[in-house]
């Protein structure tokens, strides 16, 4: 034993003594081991994290099916899936708009949520203070009650325990706290400072799909069971109904966790495929070093054997290295995957680390070591496989030269191909968004955002019930915005132009005169002067002005999209219309006296929708009401000098008008049109980092086994140079080796990306963007051939400059 240990010892010593090798093959290890570890601490703590609730597995959601998740559900469906055989307890949650709110101190604006009494039973966590709704309190006009959430009632109240009892005024409606959520009910995705109750009629026929169903299996019993029992209930209601186009719908159950990172799950795959990418191709690259190094070493091998070594110790210091190598390069890994996710947290989504930190936990540590030994000692056993090739006599014939030659070439020629394939495979993915951004910044996003602030105000309900008083607010305030130094434009709105955080308020029951056939669309109250404000194109007609208002003739805009599609391109004068006779909202009638042009809500990666326009000020009590119900009112002021400026001439001009009325979310609008392509562009940064790593190490790995693979074959060189061949006919003849390896590699490097296409489809769907781009697959294959030309040319150049004498003294 004190033999092996002192052969370790002696090997450890000896790269420690000259660290070059150590450093460049741990380093090359560690960019893999750094990858992986990155990825797999998110995937750790996004989708394999346990949910703070117990037996969290039973945990399901229940609704429609649509691709790969279960949707919401509306209230009529909910109601249909109560009494469910097989089913403990059931219960509905909805995220629901900003709510004002206030008691002795300063009012706020906060997100709310909407919860019946079944929830919290279903979700299984206790109160941190006070109690859950009770059923009186779940119906209409019970008792005004609210739960406070846990991170609220520690900022507003500082966690006082005598919180329970007193009143909040939640939109000017004084209300009795009776709880405060646990601590773990955050993690479970759903943002809001305050819960009321749902307060659902009986029997509702409400068919809007604005709610997620909870709902917990009894003891043995199946999810499949509850899942087909969840389809059978509601395909009976919509066959009772009637209702053809739900009856083709498909309901099911998913567990509650796989649904809440569904769209996390396709990014941090994708992040997770590019990062075992890198870590095949800093193992190829570990795979030739070490073989590298066990061919320089044969020679010496090859006499401690002909004096009578055994095999195991003639392996020992190449495996010895190995494990050293493995060991540095697994803990300069996690070095790396910790200063990296670090310097990266701050571009990651928030629901990806609710509380901003980062855990590198003991399974990250022990998968990064044994990922660092595993790949380091296999490459120093590959190396010396291929080193016992070549017999004792011929190694001490040739001076250590046999083995460098011989048998190095054609595995090193296959790590070449196997290189540029893996990076083939990976840049593709990095063109491909790259190629998607560049669409982006040149899709026109139909209005301007430079010098322009925005912030969201919601009318509290107590004080302004209706829109006639909604409207007269927003003018008072926008009165006072007007007075603002450096503001020379002002408006109010219900959507922005673009704004991924605003709902999308789609209104149904639409019909041109005379058809039958209605449509949906989506609706935005605006103020006169918001086409002007934000630069959108008036294509045909005029703007609304302040003589289009309540009791005036009722008119509308509409964009070029829907003039299009349901004018054929001349709706200038016509008539929209909504409701028929019976219809509970009445009917609606309205003059189209302009089209504009089209804006991207949801920025230049999606498509433009159909949107109608109608002064805020003709808004219809109910339209209001409906839209009121899930988003806020949006203001936007422009001029001159930096938006920022007017932060808090803002806040006194609201206060102003309603010292009362909270306002939140105050943003310019070019930060709100860069959060529209946010998610691509982290994907296009970490992939892209992946990708930049992989083109480092194949074309490091491709020069190194180029520029061995010269040095071999020195002699060969020397002779042809003494027989007459040009030192360009030397040249050429290895750089027609070397592209022929790199054109085979771009080969299959095609191949394997097409292959993998469905990891990247599974991202781009949602953007109709095709996961299938010839433009950036021809972009990587020029890419890499220049750099893999490169690679090649300073090994064939010095191969045409080998001297014929000095090659041949040896012989």
């Amino acid at each position: 034993m004190n033999v092996w240990l002192t052969e370790i010892w002696r090997a450890w010593r000896a790269s420690l003594r000259r660290p070059g090798f150590l450093l460049l093959a741990s380093g090359v290890l560690a960019l893999g081991v750094g990858c992986t570890a990155a990825v797999s601490t998110l995937i750790d703590q996004v989708l394999l994290k346990p949910l703070p609730v117990p037996q969290a597995s039973r945990l399901l959601v229940a609704g429609p099916w649509d691709r790969d998740q279960v949707n919401a559900v509306s209230p009529q469906q909910y109601q249909h899936l109560q009494s469910l055989r097989g089913v403990q307890s059931i219960g509905l949650i909805q995220d629901g708009p900003k709510l004002n709110v206030a008691d002795d101190g300063q009012p706020e604006l906060v997100p709310a949520l909407y919860a019946d009494s079944g929830l919290l039973p279903t979700v299984g966590l206790p109160m941190w203070l006070g109690r859950g709704f009770s059923a009186e309190e779940d119906r209409p006009h019970g008792p005004p009650v609210v739960i406070l959430g846990h991170g609220f009632w520690q900022r507003r109240y500082g966690g006082d325990a005598s919180v329970i009892g007193r009143s909040l005024k939640v939109e000017g409606v004084p209300r009795t706290i009776i709880g405060v959520l646990p601590r773990g009910f955050a993690a479970l995705g759903f943002d809001g400072d305050v819960m009321l109750p749902t307060a659902l009629p009986a029997n509702s026929a409400n068919d809007g799909t604005n709610y997620m169903a909870l709902l917990r299996p009894s003891e043995g019993v199946a999810a499949a069971t509850v899942a087909a029992e969840v389809d059978t209930r509601l395909h009976a209601m919509y066959v009772a109904m009637g209702d053809d186009n739900w009856k083709r719908a498909h309901f099911a159950t998913q567990p509650f966790s796989a649904w809440q990172h569904g769209d996390a799950r396709h990014a941090l795959m994708l992040f997770l495929t590019s990062a075992l990418f890198v870590l095949l191709i800093a193992l190829v690259n570990l795979t030739n070093l070490m073989l590298l190094r066990a061919l320089s070493r044969s020679h010496d091998a090859a006499v401690r054997g002909a004096l009578g070594a055994p095999m195991l110790r003639l392996a020992l210091p190449a495996l010895a290295e190995g494990l050293l190598v493995g060991v540095v390069g697994a803990l300069a890994g996690m070095l790396l995957a910790m200063v990296g996710l670090g310097a990266l947290r701050s571009r990651m989504p928030a629901e990806w680390l609710p509380d901003s930190q980062l855990h590198f936990g003991i399974t990250t540590w022990l998968l990064a070591l044994a990922v660092g030994l595993v790949g380091a000692l296999a490459a120093a056993a590959l190396g010396l496989w291929r080193g016992r090739r070549a017999t004792a006599i011929d190694e001490l014939r040739e001076g250590g030269r046999s083995g460098l030659g011989q048998h190095s070439g054609r595995l090193g020629r296959v790590l070449v191909v196997a290189q540029v394939a893996l990076a083939t495979a990976l840049l593709s993915s990095a063109g491909l968004f790259l190629h998607t951004l560049y669409d982006a910044a040149r899709t026109p996003l139909g209005f301007t955002s430079d010098g322009i602030l925005t912030f969201e105000l919601s009318p509290v309900r107590a004080d302004y019930p209706d829109a006639a008083a909604v409207d007269g607010l927003s003018g008072r305030v926008l009165e006072r915005l007007r007075a603002i130094p450096g503001v020379t434009a002002v408006t109010s709105t219900t959507n922005l132009p673009a704004d991924l955080r605003s709902g999308q308020f789609n209104l149904g029951g639409l019909h041109l005169p005379g058809s039958g056939t209605e449509f949906n669309t989506q609706y935005h109250g605006v103020g006169p002067d918001f086409f002007a404000l934000f630069g959108i194109a008036m294509r045909e007609g005029r703007a609304f002005d302040r003589n289009d208002i309540r009791g005036g003739e009722t008119v509308a805009i509409i964009n070029r999209t829907m003039a299009e599609q349901r004018y054929g391109g001349h709706a200038l004068g016509q008539t929209i219309q909504r409701g028929e006779r019976g219809d509970h909202s009445g009917v609606w009638s309205a003059r189209i006296v302009g089209v504009v042009g089209d804006t991207n809500q949801y920025g230049p990666l999606e498509g433009q929708p159909e949107v109608l326009y109608v002064p805020l000020a003709q808004m219809t009590d109910n339209a209001m009401e409906i839209f009121r119900s899930f988003e806020p009112m949006r203001f936007a002021l422009r001029g001159h000098g930096d938006p920022n400026a007017w932060r808090d001439a803002l806040r006194k001009a609201v206060a102003a008008v309603a010292p009362n009325q909270p306002i939140a979310n105050l943003r310019t609008m070019q930060g709100i049109v860069r959060s529209t392509t946010a998610d691509m562009r982290l994907n296009l940064l970490l992939v892209g980092i992946f990708a930049a790593l992989a083109l480092l190490l194949a074309a490091a790995g491709m020069y190194a086994v180029m520029a061995v693979a010269v040095a071999a074959r020195e002699r060969e060189f020397g002779v042809r140079s003494a027989l007459g061949a040009a030192p360009s006919r030397l040249t050429r003849l290895v750089l027609r080796s070397g592209l022929w390896q790199i054109a085979l590699g771009l080969v299959l490097g095609v191949g394997l990306a097409l292959a993998l296409s469905g990891v990247l489809r599974a991202v781009l769907e949602d953007i109709g963007r095709s996961a299938v781009d010839p433009v950036a697959l021809a972009g990587v294959c020029v890419l890499l051939a220049i750099a893999g030309l490169l690679a090649c040319l300073i090994p064939a150049l010095r191969a045409g400059r080998v001297h014929p004498m000095r090659a041949l003294r040896g012989e």
